[in-house]
């Protein structure tokens, strides 16, 4: 039976191909007979006109006859010889395939066509075609089904990033970190700390109603609980260490940080109960011990296992610590879901089901964040959108992550969809630094957001410094003598000196003695040129840069300064940072590096790669407590310079002990406020009398800088 059937449908086939054959045979010959038609139509016309044109420059209608019966007589001896020639006879086959060929084309075309209507966009309303509309008495249009069956209707797309929930972050403002909310989808945060501390490192409880975070408002780092709808905050931490980047169990029982304290000289991932009583009857439980930082848990959804950052392999990878193992070596069996050898990973994140993890990662210069399964580390990792720090949302549908703008001075908070390369969609611009956001499927407490948040703190919301300009009769900018600091020549334009005492008085006061007492260089004269390496157009020159003691990184160990590297985009910038006093060495101040810093003096070691590429990571992370000289420098204004592009040849090109402050002037409008244009003018010149520098104030006598905690005095000398 299939057999006869199959030789029905063959035959029923070449039928039906033969009659499109032949159809097309006939189409192509209409097409032929029309074109010698058409060419037929064109000759006589030619030859209509030609002859029109000879009949007028012609006098004689004779010569035209005996014209025309030339031109009869050859057209007929050519009609003969044609006749006599023997006639080419095109192969059928050809003919068949031509006519199949063209017939193709034409279903091709036909097919086109049909794509084309079908996936046209039409913004119209659409209309289905099963359903007629009959106009009634009053004129309007009822519509009226033809079928019995109900129309079906699209299945609606749920919006990966519909608002749910709260969102919690930390921002830098006015020189210290707070806690802010927003509810998802609002664009007005709320404060939800104004302590005089720092409190930074949100996580939201499983429940929503809670916040975990890290202070210093009792002294050095801790653990804290708040109540979002009381604003009733337990300390949960109670040793003189540190203690930072809480993370909760899904049954909200327990927390697990990162923390440091002197018999391990090492960051580390403890356990604590969220219960003050047992937390402080049983103490906190510790799960690693590797050399090296580890550091910013992650506890997944299911509760058994914790992902965290790590530098035991030398470089930062993401590993996944598994709870229920019972091998005393099961640190050892973590797994490494990153393992890559050239890109540090930081920032873990589970999503809700538990199956995929999200981190983020400086590739390149440039913060990406990643998403990869948890499950299966050997596949390969998938890049989401350029940020970092992400965070899922509590469907698992979307992430909220951040990207600093303008060197990490402002950020922006963005939610996108989960699934890679997507597009954020949403966007938060904050007007200073933000970081950890966390997302919750909570609301904020109605109470909490009709009264605004919690309001500022007054003692901390005035400005940091009042820059006191002072201006003379020229219209001119003197100098200004910096009291008390040691420079070869110790001052700077009186529009920035105001800013440079207070960050000098807050580094001291974070560091435990005055560091910026004793700087390498200030205010230069026109006359001293710049080292090889550094640019021409110093800012030094316009007295509104400083430098520290770029020896301090061949001091002996434990150096003053260790100095890491970040790569942003296409220039390499460094962040400083400052050892606090030996005194404050047990947590008082400061907190644990987390990085390893870049080393300079590997330059000098004989080995050529080291050499080519200006230095190396150092082998480990250094113990102890330091200060971000660079966050505060920025908080009053002064900022980093990037390195120069010879920099890896050239060790005045690093500028690591640069920092600036242009309050967005160019240089050549800096150095205007000093000099007049003509004196400008002879130094871009390079003539051979230089401009005198500005009048020099008399600074009072320096003193030797000491590591006392003595507050700077207010008064500066103009």
């Amino acid at each position: 039976m299939l057999v006869r059937a199959f030789r029905v449908t063959d035959r029923l086939g070449n039928a039906f191909l033969r009659i499109a054959a032949w159809t097309a045979m006939v189409l192509v010959e209409q097409v032929a007979s029309i074109r010698r038609s058409l060419i037929a139509l064109i000759v006589g016309t030619a030859q209509f006109f030609v002859h029109s044109v000879r009949r007028t420059r012609s006098t004689a209608y004779q010569a035209y006859e005996a014209t025309n019966d030339q031109y009869q007589r050859t057209m007929a001896q050519r009609a003969a010889e044609a006749e006599m020639k023997p006639r080419v006879v095109e192969d059928p086959l050809r003919q068949q395939n031509r006519a199949l060929s063209a017939f193709a084309v034409l279903l091709l075309l036909i097919l086109l066509v049909v794509v084309v209507l079908q996936t046209q966009d039409d913004n119209k309303p659409e209309v289905a075609s099963n359903v007629n509309f009959w106009p009634e008495a009053n004129g309007t249009l009822q519509p009226t089904a033809l079928f019995p069956t109900a129309i079906p209707t699209d299945t609606a797309v749920p919006d990966p990033l519909q608002p749910e929930g709260s969102l919690v972050y930390t921002m830098r403002d006015n020189g210290q970190d707070d806690l802010w909310a927003i509810s998802v989808g609002q664009s007005t945060p709320l404060r939800l700390t104004n302590d005089a501390a720092n409190d930074r490192d949100p996580a939201w409880s499983p429940d929503g109603m809670r916040v975990a975070f890290a202070s210093t408002r009792d002294g050095n780092w801790e653990l804290y609980i708040m109540e979002v709808s009381s604003g009733a905050t337990t300390r949960m931490t109670f040793t003189p260490g540190f203690e930072g980047a809480p993370t909760w169990s899904p049954d909200g029982a327990w927390l697990a940080y990162e923390g440091y304290n002197d018999d391990t000289q090492d960051l580390d991932i403890y356990i604590i109960s969220t219960d003050p009583n047992r937390a402080a009857e049983d103490g906190a439980t510790r799960l690693t011990y590797a050399a090296g930082p580890d550091i910013e848990p992650a506890w997944s959804p299911q509760g058994r296992q914790i992902a965290y950052t790590s530098w035991r392999t030398g470089g930062q990878d993401i590993f996944i610590y598994n709870l229920d193992e019972t091998d005393p070596r099961r640190e050892e069996l973590a797994i490494n879901l990153t393992n890559s050898s050239d890109i540090d990973e930081n920032y873990a994140s589970w999503s809700p089901d538990g199956t995929q993890i999200a981190y983020s990662a400086t590739v390149g210069g440039v913060d990406e964040v990643f998403i990869k399964s948890a499950q299966q580390p050997q596949q390969e990792a998938t890049v989401l959108a350029r940020g970092k720090m992400p965070a899922w949302s509590p469907s698992g549908a979307s992430l909220v992550y951040t990207l600093d703008l303008y060197d990490g001075r402002q950020t922006q908070i963005l939610t996108a969809s989960s699934t890679p390369f997507s597009a954020a969609t949403n966007a938060i611009a904050l007007p200073a630094r933000a970081s950890d956001p966390a997302w919750t499927n909570a609301s904020l407490p109605r109470g909490f957001i009709d009264g605004g948040g919690v309001p500022a703190n007054p003692d901390v919301s005035s400005p940091l410094y009042t820059e006191e300009e002072r201006q003379n009769e020229n219209g001119l900018y003197g100098l200004a003598a910096l009291d008390g600091v040691t420079a070869p020549y110790p001052y700077l334009s009186p529009r920035v000196n105001d800013s440079f005492e207070a960050l000098r008085a807050a580094v001291l006061a974070q560091a435990g003695y005055d560091f910026l007492g004793t700087l390498e260089d200030a205010f230069w004269p026109a006359d001293r040129p710049p080292e090889p390496g550094e640019p021409a157009q110093n800012w030094h020159y316009t007295g509104r840069a400083i430098a520290f003691n770029r020896e301090l990184i061949y001091a002996s160990s434990p150096q003053p300064v260790e100095i890491v590297r970040e790569d942003i985009e296409v220039n390499t910038y460094w962040r400083v940072y400052v050892r606090v006093a030996d005194e404050a060495q047990a947590g008082a101040l400061g907190e644990p590096l987390r990085s390893r810093p870049w080393d300079f003096t590997a330059r000098n070691s004989g080995n050529v790669e080291d050499y080519e590429r200006g230095g190396r990571l150092d082998d480990r992370v250094p113990a102890g407590y330091y200060v971000d000289l660079t966050q505060i420098a920025e908080d009053y204004g002064w900022l980093r310079t990037p390195a120069q592009r010879t920099w890896q040849y050239n060790f005045s090109a690093i500028q690591y002990w640069d920092f600036l402050k242009t309050q967005g002037l160019s240089w050549n409008d800096a150095m205007l406020e000093l000099y007049t244009p003509a004196e400008l003018d002879a130094f871009l010149s390079e003539a051979t009398s230089v401009p005198p520098p500005p009048p020099l104030p008399t600074a009072s006598p320096t003193p030797e800088p000491q590591r006392s905690p003595t507050p700077i005095p207010p008064d500066l000398q103009s």
